[in-house]
C-alpha cells in the first residue's frame, strides 16, 4: 500500500454495505493531509529544502510527547501555482507551498508555528506566511479530493485491492478490504447509481443485553428519541458503574470503545444546553429530535406530542420513577414496560417513513458532498464549504482562512408599508423564483469577481464595460471577463433541481419518486443556503460585498415590480380596474387587480408575473404563486388568508407572523386565534368571530377553561445567576427543586407552569406568581385569568381585529358585559408564593353543606337550619358526585384506549396531552366530592 511504511499514519475507514446487504469495511491507505500557505515574494525554490527541513524541526520540538514515534512530521513542500479565491484576480496563478504532513492534527500546529514567526530559513529570515484550507477537516479534504460524496456507491476495481482474513479483519464488518486512495472509483448519485443502498436500521429503546444485541445485528443506522443525549450516555454511565468492561465496545472497530464526550452550546436560537455525544464507529447515529429541532417549528418536541402532531398516534408516558416497580411486578406489569419500550423505538421509525428523514439526509449528503452524519451534527456552512472547495480544486482555486469575528451589518431586503384591512376580494401573490440564487447568477456575485474600485479595475486592464457597479456601491466583473464560482454552482443545483423534478413527475416506482422528492428539496435548500453562507459574519468565509448587493438588488427589484404592475394594470390601459400593490416583503408582492373571482386574479397574476419577468435579466424571474381570498393584512410579517393555487377550492389556511405555534404562549391563545381566524376567512364570518372570541374570554374570566390551555412552557437555557432579569419558569425551576430536586426541570428541560391569583397581584411580578401546574391542581390555587387576558390574550386578539374593527376593537373585545361576570376561587392553602400577611391567624374551620355557614366539626354535614332539607341537599350532592363519576370515567377509558388495554390502570404522565390534567383534575374533584357525601354518614334506609 502507498504512504509512509513506519511510524503511525492516517487510515481512512469508509464503511458501507454492498448490493447484497452485506457490510464493508474498506481502509484507505496512502491519503496524507496538507494544506497550502502563499508563497512570501522573497521565498525561492532553492529554500524548499532548508525550509521543510526548519519545518520538521519546529513541529518535532513543539510536541510535548512523541507518542506516535512520528520521524518526519513534514512529509513534502510543493512550488504550486495557485490563484486565491478571494477578489478578480484576470487568472493569473501565483506561487503557493503546498504543506503535506504525517498527521492531520499537525496542520493547526504547522499553521501557528508558521504564524508565530517560529520557522526560521536562512537567507529569508521569517516572512509573514498566510495559510489556506488550513481548516478544512480531513474526512472533508479526502471527499474533495477524491469526488466522493455522503451516502453515494463506491466500486473497487478487481485486482486494485485485498481482502483481509479473519484473523486480519479489526472490525465486526462482514467484509474488510485494503485499498490504495487513488485505485477506488466514487460514481456520482445519478441513474442507475442513485439507487439507496439496502441499509439496516436499528431503532431501540434499553433493554437487557443490548450491546451484544447491537454487535450480533450489525445495524448501519441506530435511531430513536434523544438518544444521543440520554439512551447512549445513560447506557454507557451504567455499564461503567456495574462494571461491564464489554459492554461500551459499540461500534464496527473491535479495539474503539465509545465514551461520552459532554459539552456546553450556546446560540441565540437554541439557547444555552448541555450536549452529549458518543463516538460509535462505523454506526450512523440518527436522532429523531435533531431532525425536528433543526427542520420543524413545534410547539412540544416530546415523542408523544410530535407522533400526535404528526402520526396522530400517542404512547403511555411511564414516569421513571415507577419504571423499576413495573419491572419488578408481575407478568403484566412488566409487559406494559415492554410495551412502552417497544413503542418508544416504533414510534422513531414510523416518524423517519413519514416525514423521509433519512431518504431527504441521504440526498443532502449526496448533493453538498459531506458524510450524512455531519448534516446533524454541523450547520450550514460545512454544506456550502464542500460544494465550494469541489469547485475551487476543478478551477486551481485556494480558499483562505477567515480571522475574526465581524460585526459589520447592512440593509436588509425592502418590505412595502402594508396596506392593513380585511381584503374581502382575490389578492394576488407575485413571487421571485429562487430570488437570491438568481441574483447572484444575473449578476455575477462571488468572491471570484469581486474587485475593490474602479481604480482597482484599471490596474487589472478592465474597462467600465467589463465590470457592473450594485445599488450598494460593490464592484464585479462580468462573466464574459470570468464566470463566478457561485454562479457556476448555482446553475448546477438549480439545473439538477430541474431534472430531479422532471424526473419525479415520469418515475412509477413509489421507492424511487421519495428518493427523487427528496433530491430536489436538498438541491432547492441547498441553493438558498449559498447566500447565507456569504453573510454569516461569524462563518468560514463571510465576504460583505455579496450579501449586501444581493439584497440591495432584491429591494430594487421589489421597489421595480410595484412600479411596473401599478402602472401597467390600470383601466386606461383597458383593464377594468387600476391594480394596487398592498404589500411587498423580501421576494413577494400582493397585488389587489380589483376583480371579484379567484379564476380572474390568477389570470391577471400570470399576466403580470410575464409582464414584469420580461424587464429583469435572466435567470431572474417573477412567478404567479397563489390568490389570498379572503385576506387578512394586520402588520409587516403578519397576515392571514385562504389559499388558492386552482381556481375551484382553497388548499389551505395560510397564516405568517400570528401567535399559531410559538411555545412560550399558552395553548388559549393558539386556539382562540385559529377560530376566529377559521371563521373570519373560511366562514366568512367576521361578526360570528367577534362574537367567539367574546364567549372565550368569558369562559376565562369565569373558570370555564381548563388548565391544560393555560400552560405556558419556556425552556431553562440558563443557570439563575445568568439571567440579566428574573425569569417565571426559572424562578419556578429553583422552587421545584427545593421541593424535589429528583423530579426538578434541569438545563435544557422545558418548565410547564402557569399564573396563580394572589394579594395585589397587579404589584407582584409574574416571575413570582409561576407555579406548576400539577401543584395547582393539587391545592386547589386560583388561577390569576386577569393575567391571561390582559398578557396573553389582548395583543394577539388585538392584532387580527384591529384591520376589521378600527379603533373599536379594543372596547369591544376587551370591554362590556361579558368581562363584568368573573368567578372567584379559594385555595386549600396559602399561596406558596406569596404568603398572605394574615395565613398566620386563619384556622380552618368545617362549614355547612347546604348554606356554608360554620359547624362544629366535619362529621356534622348540615346546619339545624337545613338539618329539614338534608335529602333534598344529599341527593344534590349525589348528583354531582355521579357527574364527576361519569366525566372521570369517560376521560380514563378515553387514556385505556390510548394505552391499549381497558382493564389495566392509567400510570400515563404525559403533560402534553390535554386530557392529562383534565383527567388529574377531575380525579381530584372526586376525592373532595367523596369526602363532602361521606359527612353525612351511612345512609339510614
Amino acid at each position: 500500500m502507498p504512504g509512509q511504511q513506519a511510524g503511525r499514519v492516517p487510515i481512512m475507514r469508509m464503511f458501507g454495505v454492498t448490493d447484497n446487504g452485506n457490510s464493508v469495511c474498506c481502509h484507505v491507505h496512502g491519503f496524507s493531509p496538507y494544506f497550502y500557505v502563499k508563497c512570501p515574494p522573497i521565498f525561492k525554490e532553492q529554500h524548499l529544502a532548508p525550509f521543510k527541513t526548519a519545518l520538521d524541526r519546529a513541529l518535532l520540538d513543539d510536541m510535548r510527547s512523541n507518542k506516535e514515534q512520528i520521524t518526519d512530521a513534514v512529509l513534502a513542500v510543493d512550488l504550486v501555482s495557485k490563484e486565491s479565491i478571494y477578489h478578480f484576480h484576470n487568472n493569473k496563478k501565483v506561487p503557493f507551498l503546498k504543506i503535506t504532513v504525517a498527521l492531520p492534527r499537525l496542520i493547526a500546529a504547522c499553521k501557528r508555528l508558521l504564524g508565530d514567526g517560529k520557522v526560521v530559513v536562512a537567507d529569508i529570515g521569517t516572512p509573514p506566511y498566510e495559510a489556506y484550507e488550513s481548516n478544512v477537516d480531513f474526512e472533508l479534504r479526502f471527499m474533495v479530493d477524491k469526488a466522493l460524496v455522503g451516502c453515494c456507491w463506491v466500486e473497487l476495481p478487481a485486482g486494485k485491492y485485498t481482502v483481509r482474513s479473519n484473523k486480519e479483519m479489526i472490525t465486526s464488518c462482514q467484509l474488510e478490504v485494503d485499498v490504495a486512495w487513488d485505485k477506488f472509483i466514487a460514481h456520482p448519485p445519478e441513474g442507475d447509481w442513485g439507487r439507496l443502498a439496502p441499509f439496516r436500521t436499528l431503532s431501540f429503546d434499553i433493554e437487557l443485553a443490548w450491546a451484544a444485541f447491537v454487535r450480533r445485528v450489525d445495524p448501519d443506522i441506530i435511531t430513536g428519541y434523544n438518544i444521543n443525549n440520554f439512551d447512549f450516555p445513560y447506557l454507557i454511565y451504567r455499564a461503567r458503574h456495574l462494571k461491564c468492561s464489554k459492554f461500551p465496545y459499540l461500534g464496527r472497530v473491535n479495539a474503539i470503545q465509545s465514551v461520552v464526550k459532554t459539552t456546553m452550546l450556546q446560540s441565540k436560537q437554541m439557547g444555552k444546553r448541555e450536549n452529549k455525544s458518543v463516538n460509535i464507529e462505523g454506526r450512523t447515529q440518527f436522532d429523531v429530535i435533531l431532525v425536528l429541532l433543526r427542520e420543524y417549528k413545534l410547539r412540544s418536541y416530546t415523542l408523544n406530542a410530535v407522533s400526535y402532531h404528526f402520526l396522530k398516534e400517542q404512547k403511555e408516558d411511564v414516569h421513571h420513577s415507577i419504571i423499576t416497580n413495573l419491572q419488578n411486578g408481575n407478568d403484566q406489569t412488566r409487559r406494559r414496560l415492554a410495551v412502552y419500550c417497544l413503542k418508544d423505538a416504533y414510534l422513531p421509525l414510523r416518524l423517519i417513513d413519514k416525514l423521509m428523514c433519512v431518504i431527504n439526509y441521504m440526498e443532502m449528503a449526496r448533493v453538498t458532498g459531506v458524510p450524512l452524519s455531519y448534516l446533524l451534527t454541523r450547520g450550514q456552512q460545512i454544506k456550502v464549504m464542500s460544494q465550494l472547495l469541489r469547485k475551487a480544486a476543478e478551477q486551481n482555486l485556494v480558499i483562505p482562512v477567515h480571522h475574526g469575528v465581524g460585526d459589520d451589518e447592512f440593509e436588509g431586503a425592502t418590505v412595502i408599508e402594508p396596506r392593513r384591512g380585511y381584503y374581502d376580494t382575490p389578492i394576488a401573490t407575485l413571487d421571485f423564483s429562487s430570488l437570491y440564487p438568481s441574483i447572484m447568477m444575473a449578476h455575477n456575485l462571488c468572491y471570484t469577481t469581486l474587485i475593490t474600485s474602479p481604480k482597482h479595475a484599471e490596474t487589472l486592464g478592465l474597462t467600465c464595460e467589463d465590470y457592473i457597479k450594485t445599488p450598494s456601491g460593490n464592484y464585479f466583473v462580468k462573466s464574459h471577463k470570468r464566470k463566478g464560482l457561485l454562479p457556476e454552482i448555482l446553475e448546477h443545483l438549480l439545473a439538477a433541481h430541474k431534472k430531479a423534478k422532471s424526473d419525479l413527475k415520469n418515475e412509477t416506482d413509489p421507492l424511487r419518486k421519495k428518493v427523487l422528492d427528496g433530491r430536489q428539496l436538498a438541491l432547492k435548500i441547498s441553493a438558498n443556503s449559498v447566500y447565507g453562507f456569504t453573510g454569516a459574519q461569524v462563518g468560514d468565509l463571510p465576504c460583505l460585498e455579496i450579501s449586501q448587493s444581493v439584497t440591495s438588488f432584491g429591494r430594487t427589484m421589489i421597489a421595480f415590480t410595484k412600479e411596473e404592475v401599478e402602472k401597467q394594470f390600470r383601466t386606461e390601459n383597458g383593464y377594468e380596474h387600476d391594480a394596487e400593490v398592498i404589500y411587498g416583503d423580501t421576494a413577494f408582492v400582493m397585488v389587489k387587480f380589483g376583480v371579484t373571482t379567484v379564476a380572474e386574479a390568477m389570470k391577471l397574476g400570470k399576466e403580470a408575473a410575464g409582464f414584469v419577468s420580461a424587464k429583469f435579466v435572466n435567470p431572474i424571474n417573477l412567478e404567479f404563486e397563489k390568490v389570498y381570498f379572503p385576506c387578512l393584512l394586520i402588520n409587516k410579517k403578519r397576515y392571514a388568508g385562504l389559499c388558492f393555487t386552482k381556481p375551484d377550492v382553497h388548499d389551505k389556511m395560510d397564516c405568517k407572523g400570528i401567535e399559531t405555534v410559538r411555545r412560550d404562549i399558552a395553548p388559549i391563545v393558539a386556539n382562540l386565534i385559529n377560530n376566529c381566524l377559521q371563521k373570519i376567512l373560511i366562514d366568512r364570518n367576521p361578526n360570528g368571530a367577534v362574537e367567539f372570541a367574546k364567549q372565550t374570554i368569558a369562559d376565562l374570566l369565569c373558570n370555564r377553561i381548563d388548565i391544560s390551555q393555560l400552560v405556558i412552557t419556556k425552556e431553562l437555557t440558563k443557570t439563575e445567576k445568568d439571567y440579566a432579569a428574573k425569569q417565571a419558569h426559572v424562578e419556578l425551576a429553583s422552587k421545584m427543586k427545593k421541593r424535589d430536586a429528583g423530579s426538578a426541570p434541569k438545563l435544557g428541560d422545558r418548565v410547564p407552569y402557569v399564573i396563580i391569583a394572589v394579594a395585589n397581584a397587579k404589584k407582584i411580578p409574574a416571575y413570582k406568581k409561576a407555579e406548576d401546574p400539577m401543584y395547582v391542581l393539587e391545592n386547589s390555587l386560583p388561577i390569576d385569568y386577569e393575567y391571561y387576558l390582559t398578557n396573553q390574550l389582548s395583543k394577539p386578539l388585538l392584532r387580527i381585529f384591529e384591520p376589521i374593527l378600527g379603533d373599536k376593537a379594543e372596547s369591544k373585545l376587551l370591554r362590556g358585559d361579558h368581562t363584568r361576570t368573573r368567578t372567584i376561587s379559594h385555595s386549600k392553602a396559602p399561596s406558596p408564593t406569596v404568603p398572605s400577611p394574615m395565613a398566620k391567624f386563619i384556622t380552618k374551620k368545617y362549614a355547612c353543606i347546604g348554606c356554608k355557614v360554620p359547624v362544629a366539626s366535619a362529621s356534622v354535614a348540615l346546619c339545624s337550619h337545613c338539618k329539614s332539607k338534608e335529602d333534598a341537599v344529599y341527593m344534590q350532592q349525589i348528583s354531582v358526585l355521579a357527574s364527576l363519576e361519569s366525566k372521570f370515567n369517560r376521560l380514563w377509558t378515553q387514556c385505556q384506549r390510548c394505552q391499549g388495554s381497558l382493564h389495566e390502570e392509567v400510570i400515563c404522565t404525559s403533560r402534553d396531552c390535554p386530557i392529562f390534567y383534565m383527567r388529574k383534575k377531575v380525579q381530584l374533584e372526586l376525592t373532595d366530592q367523596d369526602k363532602i357525601v361521606e359527612r353525612f354518614g351511612a345512609p339510614s334506609w
